[in-house]
């Protein structure tokens, strides 16, 4: 075990890359880094990090900010609730703890959004809490060099991995123990057909001794994923335009788009032309291109849209809680991914 860990902590020393949240004890900014990299991979989040810090440098700013601020700098990441969890954490964090971030597990796991991964990382690398910090990294790593073979989805596999985790931690820099395992399944350990022949541990790893490297950790079934058909009005009268604000629990929730029709079926061109969707209130419209088919996988979900271009006169009264903008405006709005790319491919503005 100490031979294992004295090699894993060899390699991070000399492969561990530059990161700007390794550069920092901060509770505050590891917990933003960590909730950013749930949702992307360190190249791309890396930005984002960085930009959400130079807004937000400290919780205060955090608190004092509006939602739409955060939703707007989260904007391409996906899953949104997380966006809204930092902001009302964030406010938690103020009136409860008096603005300081708690220093302990158990007060950081009760935080909103924050889960049991997130909160050993933090309670490691911020406050050197012996907290083993299991992401599917880690989990990646242990499955193939002890040879675990239930999955880290089960109830069962969490126990197992958890427990060894436990055993294995030091109390001596838990974070630096957290982020070397981290690193050498990010970058060493990976998914797929990694370069055992330079891993450092390979003599006495379960999976390369035995020929199981690629079948484990042993996998969760996939989720089954739901098809949606989304048909989304470019209401135009001169420089002005109307976008709507998602609401209810469903994807994207606070995020404005254009007015949407959803419909259980795909519909054909024909059928287009003659929805009649409330918002438009009975008003004539001259509609000026139906867009090709745009498809967007979410983890759970795939969508497939369209865009619909129409123009209508300056006497047009939309019903409903429509917001009239200028065009040059939209893109100041929190807006999905995918309205970004419709919005482009269309080259609307």
């Amino acid at each position: 075990m100490n031979d294992f860990l004295y090699k894993i902590y060899k390699w991070y020393n000399k492969n561990e890359r530059d990161l700007p949240w390794r550069n920092t004890q901060d509770p505050y900014k590891i917990w933003i880094s960590e909730i950013i990299l749930q949702q992307t991979r360190v190249e791309q989040g890396t930005s984002y990090y960085l930009n959400f810090i130079k807004m937000f440098p400290t919780l205060t700013e955090l608190v004092n900010a509006n939602e739409d601020e955060v939703l707007k700098l989260w904007q391409g990441l996906g899953y949104y609730s997380r966006a809204r969890n930092l902001h009302a954490t964030a406010k938690e964090v103020h009136e409860k703890h008096h603005g300081i971030f708690p220093d302990n597990y158990t007060d950081i796991l009760a935080l909103k959004g924050i889960g049991s991964y997130t909160a050993a990382a933090i309670a490691s690398i911020a406050f050197g809490l012996p907290r083993p910090a299991l992401d599917g990294n880690i989990y990646r790593v242990l499955a193939r060099y002890f040879g675990i073979f239930d999955s880290p989805a089960s109830g069962k596999g969490k126990k197992v991995f958890l427990k060894l985790a436990e055993e294995i931690i030091p109390n001596d820099n838990p974070g630096f123990h957290n982020q070397a395992l981290m690193e050498f399944g990010a970058l060493q350990c990976v998914p797929k057909s990694p370069d055992c022949s330079v891993c450092p541990v390979k003599t006495t790893c379960f999976a390369f001794q035995k020929k199981q490297v690629e079948n484990l950790p042993v996998k969760s079934p996939k989720l089954k994923q739901r098809t949606r058909y989304f048909y989304y009005y470019f209401i135009e009268s001169g420089e002005k335009t109307w976008l709507e604000k998602r609401t209810g629990d469903d994807i994207w929730k606070n995020l404005h788009q254009f007015p949407l029709v959803e419909t259980e079926n795909e519909l054909s061109e024909k059928e287009i032309l003659v929805l009649n969707p409330s918002f438009l209130n009975g008003f004539p419209y001259n509609i000026k291109y139906i867009s090709g088919k745009q498809k967007h996988i979410l983890s759970h979900q795939v969508i497939f849209a369209r865009l619909i271009h129409i123009e209508v006169n300056k006497d047009f009264k939309p019903r409903g809680s429509l917001i009239p903008v200028t065009k040059e405006d939209v893109i100041k709005f929190a807006v999905p991914r995918l309205m970004e790319l419709l919005i482009e491919k269309n080259r609307l503005f």
